[in-house]
């Protein structure tokens, strides 16, 4: 098969939704598939890269608004493409709907529906006879998860068409730390007890409710850390917000940190948070990164992903959204009894190799095109 992927960025730009993009485009391409992945280029020059049968093209970008970049050329190269088999676009990126169709010979349409439209409504509103249009015309609809299904206004009259495919990740990466690395991390904060996040610093991940949970956790455990991976617009915000609560003492913001060290940071954790309190998080996959570390995990209730990913009270415990008190006593409790933590945790792996490792997502995405071939 010739599968071919329209999404707005691809790696080196991080993000959620580009690394799972790359984690499909190179686990098909290494099962044998013909892999062409279709993405705006961060400057006004058309590049392609090619790995074996993995094609990279990155379409000069023209313009830049509202998260939304622009390339005409994606539209030539659309067309341009050899027999396509399938069409996965990668939602929300309005202008792929209309890249889709410029593909030849009307391949069967896959969307992976990451996320509803969150903040840009203005755009929503010009957009949305579009995105009507090209809902209805999917031969599949991809949702990570049940929740997000039948929360979606958007995904409401196409439920018959959409197929819950969860997200999945190398396991293996977090299987075995270096336990030399794993001892430097708790060494560097006095063996303090350490609550975790990793994710971009951006408006709907909550942090500011975390930051004001952290005195709220101190008062039972004065000596607990936070430590932030990460970096993105809302850092300033929040370090500023840590300095004016007399908390920067303890709370860490350790900026990007490199593949190859994340895991370790992981292990030494204690606990893992994700505050996230906006639909825009519309899954959480460093959720299952803390999972395949044995880490148990508070999330908030949003009704998409994040209580899919984390079960209450059997992989750890679900919190109602931008309720800090909440988060802090979830945290609390769970700092307090480490044989809670340690079962939650233990839970939480073994769910991650039965849900969200990459070859289960793969399988699973082969037989969605397979069924929509055959169907076509």
């Amino acid at each position: 098969m010739h599968i071919l992927h329209i999404y707005k960025d691809y790696f080196p730009i991080l993000g959620g939704i580009e690394n799972h993009l790359r984690d499909v485009a190179v686990g098909l391409a290494a099962r044998g598939t013909h892999v062409t992945v279709l993405v705006t280029n961060t400057v006004g020059a058309t590049v392609t890269e090619q790995s074996g049968s993995l094609r990279i093209i990155k379409a000069a970008r023209q313009l830049h608004a509202a998260s939304t970049p622009l390339s005409w050329p994606m539209f030539a190269q659309a067309h341009g493409l050899p027999a396509v088999d399938v069409v996965q676009l990668h939602f929300p990126y309005p202008p792929g709907d209309l890249v889709a169709r410029a593909v030849p010979g009307a391949p069967p349409l896959v969307i992976s529906y990451h996320s509803d439209i969150v903040r840009q409504q203005g755009i929503l509103r010009l957009y949305a006879p579009l995105l009507r249009t090209t809902l209805a015309r999917a031969a599949r609809i991809l949702v990570a998860s049940p929740a997000y299904m039948h929360s979606s206004v958007w995904l409401r009259p196409h439920h018959a068409r959409c197929t819950i495919l969860p997200y999945g990740i190398e396991l293996a990466r977090f299987a075995a730390p270096d336990a030399a690395a794993v001892a430097a991390v708790r060494a560097r904060y006095q063996h303090a007890p350490l609550i975790l996040f990793v994710g971009r610093l951006r408006y709907y991940k909550g942090l500011h409710f975390l930051l004001e949970a952290m005195p709220l956790i101190n008062q039972t455990h004065p000596d607990a850390r936070l430590l932030i991976v990460g970096v993105g617009p809302e850092q300033a915000r929040l370090q500023a917000q840590a300095h004016a609560a007399g908390i920067g003492d303890r709370v860490h913001f350790l900026g990007e940190v490199d593949d190859t060290a994340l895991p370790a940071i992981y292990a030494a954790a204690d606990v893992f948070g994700l505050p996230s309190h906006l639909r825009a998080e519309a899954f959480g996959i460093v959720q299952i990164e803390a999972q395949a570390s044995g880490l148990p995990i508070v999330c908030a209730e949003l009704g998409t992903g994040t209580s899919f990913v984390t079960q209450h009270g059997r992989t750890g415990l679900v919190v109602p959204p931008a309720d800090p008190v909440a988060l802090a006593r979830a945290i609390a409790v769970l700092l307090a009894n480490p044989d809670l933590a340690r079962t939650l945790g233990a839970a939480g792996r073994r769910r991650a190799h039965a849900e969200f490792s990459q070859p289960v997502m793969l399988d699973r995405l082969q037989a969605v095109y397979q069924d929509v071939v055959r169907h076509a």
